[in-house]
């Protein structure tokens, strides 16, 4: 007997969580994303901050399809010149800080992570790093030890010991970053908590504690990065430049890639004692990579960036006014729409989905909603959005 697609999703497919009105999509496109029943929806969460520059941009297509003519994967990361590679390094460095040169590419953010957090360790000598509460950095165990919520983790304990957390925007806490400490894991902006904003200062007061007691700062942008902030990189909106910064989702325009970047002086260390002191077989695969190229072409060559923050408050705006929404916290084309209770989160979600937008609930900050669609979204757009929006949420309200 032949299955269905749907048939072998519920029987077949590992899924993390229970999916009832699972879609088929069969195709996207920019911001859309058709059904397999000719039904279109609106993609206001770009695949949780993946697709920054849209479904299928045509470059990065083209960048694909050329690669794959070429060559696929060769060798384990490292052991060949392949041009996709190195020149994804090369537009990186050129877009960074003088002391971020040196990309090694993984596959992904908990592997970004996994690897900065090795490197810390290597580079300082010390065992304990620091991160946030209601922080999120991925699901392998490493990444899972620094996760700032104990629901999510404390299935798998025992995970890495020598973990400290603090409360994200308290400056009295940044005490207890001493000479004990490898690394502070850090967002520039708390994404899964519902788009927390530092206070003025708070970050450029935490690099300045870090310098002193000797420790890396290693910053996580996979969320935040490739233009979702407004900038290229979210910590320049901020007066501050991490030691190592961690990246992935929007870096790949769709295909999966991450990286850690630091010095070439540090990244060095890895070299020896241990040698191959961090290794991954697919890492920088040929085709992420150039797709990932592509993409950072498109976002550094066009105004797309500098549009995302006009957008962002284009909905901010317009939805604040709402007699159900207590907040909305924005920068760039990122927005945390908090209503007042979680109840109402819920219901708009439904909603929202019943008139074929596709919007998501931040893990840690239950009564809001994130509106984070690609940075490709006219303002055209933009405004017949915001009006299924308020619709939406007035059907809550009736």
């Amino acid at each position: 007997m032949h299955l269905s697609n749907r048939q072998l999703y519920y029987q077949h497919l590992a899924v993390p969580a229970n999916v009832p009105e699972a879609l088929e999509i069969i195709k996207a496109e920019g911001i859309y994303l058709f059904t397999d029943k000719g039904e279109k929806y609106v993609d206001l969460v770009s695949g949780v901050s993946v697709s920054n520059i849209g479904h299928r941009h045509p470059k990065v297509v083209e960048a694909i399809k050329k690669q794959v003519d070429s060559y696929m994967h060769l060798m384990v990361y490292g052991e060949f010149i392949q041009s996709p590679q190195v020149q994804l390094a090369g537009k990186l460095a050129e877009n960074l800080p003088a002391n971020l040169d040196a990309v090694f590419l993984v596959n992904s953010g908990s592997e970004a992570i996994e690897g900065a957090m090795k490197l810390a360790k290597r580079s300082t000598g010390r065992s304990e790093i620091i991160a946030f509460k209601n922080a999120y950095h991925g699901g392998t165990q490493g990444a899972l030890s620094i996760l700032g919520n104990e629901e999510l983790k404390y299935a798998f304990r025992p995970l890495l010991p020598d973990i400290r957390f603090l409360a994200f925007n308290n400056f009295e806490d940044l005490s207890q970053i001493t000479k004990k400490t490898a690394a502070v894991v850090v967002e520039a902006i708390q994404a899964e908590a519902g788009i927390i904003l530092p206070k003025l200062g708070y970050l450029k007061a935490m690099r300045e504690r870090c310098t002193e007691v000797g420790c890396e700062l290693i910053l996580d942008d996979i969320q935040m990065g490739f233009g979702r902030t407004g900038k290229l990189f979210s910590f320049e909106n901020y007066d501050f430049i991490p030691d190592i910064i961690t990246l992935a989702k929007g870096m790949g325009g769709g295909m999966p890639i991450g990286g850690f970047v630091s010095s070439k002086e540090k990244m060095n260390l890895l070299h020896s004692q241990p040698t191959l002191g961090h290794i991954t077989t697919f890492g920088g695969h040929p085709v992420s990579a150039a797709a990932a190229l592509a993409s950072l072409e498109v976002l550094t060559e066009t105004d797309l960036i500098q549009q995302a923050d006009k957008k962002g408050k284009r909905f901010a705006d317009a939805i604040l006014g709402h007699p159900l929404v207590k907040e909305i916290r924005q920068i760039g084309l990122m927005l945390a729409v908090e209503l007042i209770n979680e109840e109402s989160a819920t219901q708009a979600m439904a909603k929202l989905f019943s008139n074929r937008l596709i919007v998501d609930q931040f893990l840690f900050n239950r009564n809001s909603f994130r509106i984070a669609p690609p940075l490709t979204i006219t303002l055209e757009e933009v405004d017949e959005i915001i009006k299924t929006v308020i619709k939406s949420l007035d059907q809550i309200k009736e």
